[in-house]
């Protein structure tokens, strides 16, 4: 459960992950894009190499290894690629061609396999003769930082940096590191440059993102931090608005990005939590770093220095030896941090992880945990709409009629505002899901 999940590149399934259909390239190169962000991110960068290479009549799945489901999926896909585009080369990559190709490989509808550090390579989509059907290098002994990372992907609204990839950490229900390695941190002059030029560009919000982004510095010279790079940010690139961070580990947090947050109001007040679970014996089990008590003392730390913070969570249903009782621990820190999204994952065991030999749970109870983790979930976003009616806040346009405030709300808006712009909004009510909005008028927003 890695850090991009706060912002699904397309519809998020049963499964925890998302898939984003492939932009018609008639004649050309099709993309369909599983899981997160980072993976939508990547998949730009695919497409660049791939018509750098010249590479025509193809279609390039990048695949997600976070649950069964996301893998499954995948391989569903491209049986039907290959039924629709008898003609077509199928190319597979992404984190779950890196730790199976063998599985892909085995797919007769299959035409290459490409590794995760190998998918951004340029050449890599200029052969695809079958003695070279598998080209998938060992992950862990990746240790620079790929070219591609501080490239930015831009959409109509904002722009994305990576800042991060692969992770250090071993939870034992993760299979993430395996797929992407260990960390590497771009240089925070490339990151500062890159924001600078996305913003000289007109971007009035960039997201930091990568797999574990606090743990960024930890492998560059003097081990500086992720707050250090995001202050150094707001202050070479004081034409920006807005900088986002994705998800974030609530072990992780160093005290110069609490000041960041207590004094740069450009820095979004929404922190999206790695939180998994809400009972110590089963964090204790997940191999994560943090205890109950940690997290809902750093929720209120954020709060006491910057009090509008929303917070979103991953969360895990069902996780192999949880109880009813552990399971209500989880379910009750919805409401005891106050929490406002929730990223809820049925527990899914990966084959290789230390989680998978756990005594496992009955898929029912799984999906009815889970269930009742989205039903609070859903009760926590009522809450957290309710208390915006009635106020006037800033928000992105993403689309027509469409927009994300500072703390990352949702709102569906009438009046005329220009994507990518940022506008005074009255909200009037909601809809259980989002804000309902109209454009304020410039006297109300002064």
């Amino acid at each position: 459960m890695s850090a991009e999940h706060d912002m699904p590149a397309g519809d998020a399934g049963e499964g925890g992950f998302t898939i984003v259909p492939p932009v018609a390239q008639p004649g050309g190169v099709d993309i369909v894009t599983f899981g997160c962000r980072l993976n939508a991110y990547e998949s730009e960068v695919i497409r660049a190499r791939a018509a750098e290479d010249g590479l025509s009549n193809a279609i390039v799945f990048n695949t997600c290894a976070v649950t069964n489901e996301a893998v499954r999926q995948a391989r569903q896909a491209i049986r039907k690629a290959r039924r629709e585009n008898p003609d077509a080369k199928l190319i597979v990559t992404g984190c779950a061609a890196q730790i199976d190709p063998a599985a892909f490989a085995a797919m007769v509808e299959v035409d290459l396999v490409l590794g995760n550090a190998e998918k951004s390579q340029a050449g890599a989509y200029a052969d695809t003769a079958p003695e070279g059907r598998v080209r998938v290098n060992d992950i862990m002994s990746v240790r620079e930082t790929a070219g591609h990372l501080i490239d930015g992907l831009k959409d109509r609204a904002r722009a994305y940096v990576e800042v991060q990839n692969g992770c250090d950490h071993r939870c034992t229900f993760c299979i993430i590191p395996y797929g992407r390695g260990n960390s590497r941190s771009a240089a925070a002059g490339e990151v500062v440059e890159q924001v600078r030029k996305l913003a000289a560009q007109g971007y009035l919000e960039v997201v930091l993102t990568g797999v574990d982004i606090t743990s960024w510095g930890s492998d560059l010279p003097g081990q500086p931090t992720l707050g250090q790079l995001v202050a150094r940010i707001l202050k070479l690139v004081p034409g920006l608005p807005r900088l986002r961070l994705s998800s974030i580990d609530a072990a992780e947090i160093d005290p110069d990005l609490m000041r960041c947050l207590a004094e740069d109001p450009r820095l979004m007040p929404y922190l999206h939590l790695s939180l998994q679970a809400g009972d110590d014996m089963i964090l204790k089990r997940m191999k994560r770093r943090h205890l109950r008590a940690d997290a809902l003392k750093l929720i209120a730390d954020v709060r006491a220095v910057r009090p509008d913070t929303a917070f979103g969570a991953d969360l895990i249903a069902g996780f192999p030896t949880e109880t009813e009782e552990m399971f209500e621990n989880t379910l009750r820190l919805v409401e005891e941090a106050q929490l406002s999204f929730l990223h809820v994952f049925p527990f899914s065991p990966r084959p290789g992880t230390p989680a998978a030999r756990m005594p496992q749970l009955q898929r029912p109870v799984i999906k009815e945990r889970a269930a009742r983790l989205r039903a609070a979930g859903d009760a926590a976003l009522v809450r957290h709409l309710e208390r915006q009616v009635g106020r006037t806040i800033t928000g992105l346009v993403e689309r027509s009629g469409a927009a994300r405030a500072e703390d990352f709300t949702e709102i569906a808006f009438t009046g005329e505002a220009a994507v990518g712009s940022i506008v005074p909004l009255r909200i009037t009510s909601h809809d259980g899901g989002k804000a309902l909005a109209e454009v304020a008028v410039l006297e109300a927003a002064e």
